[in-house]
């Protein structure tokens, strides 16, 4: 809304966090990459360019860690995932979730847990000839 400004407790800001649920050399991978961002801007349809950005800065750190061994998705379409959640979940739960995926590799009960701490999700796509795209997720 033009004119209007949002202003929220930091512990209340929205946090967006790209994932990547993956296979690095035979084992479990779930790296992680986050940053806060404006009240306004999580009022928006998607995070636009400061989510691709994210994005693009942990398939990087991917890329990079290809070295180690064979890289590959572990759930298809889901496994690169951007969601917004609150900040304190980002420290709290999300850990929590991580260590039981990597540990028992419930992909399901992963989303599940995933999806209820999360404002909004996506799905990161890439259809040739066409621009990488945010689909709302789940």
């Amino acid at each position: 809304m033009v004119g209007e400004c949002w202003v929220l407790p930091m512990a209340d800001a929205p946090y967006l966090v790209a994932l990547a649920l993956v296979e690095l050399n035979g084992k479990r991978s779930l790296p992680i990459g986050g940053r806060s961002q404006s009240a306004a801007a999580a009022h928006h349809g998607d995070p636009g360019p400061e989510g691709l950005s994210l994005v693009l800065e942990l398939l990087l750190r991917l890329w990079q860690r290809s070295d180690e061994g064979p890289l590959q998705r572990a759930c298809g379409d889901t496994s690169l995932l951007l969601v917004e959640i609150p900040l304190a979940e980002m420290s709290e739960t999300l850990p929590i979730l991580k260590a039981r995926w990597l540990a028992e590799g419930d992909t399901e009960a992963f989303q599940a847990g995933l999806q209820a701490l999360a404002h909004r999700g996506w799905r990161v796509v890439f259809t040739k000839y066409e621009p990488v795209a945010l689909v709302a997720w789940p």
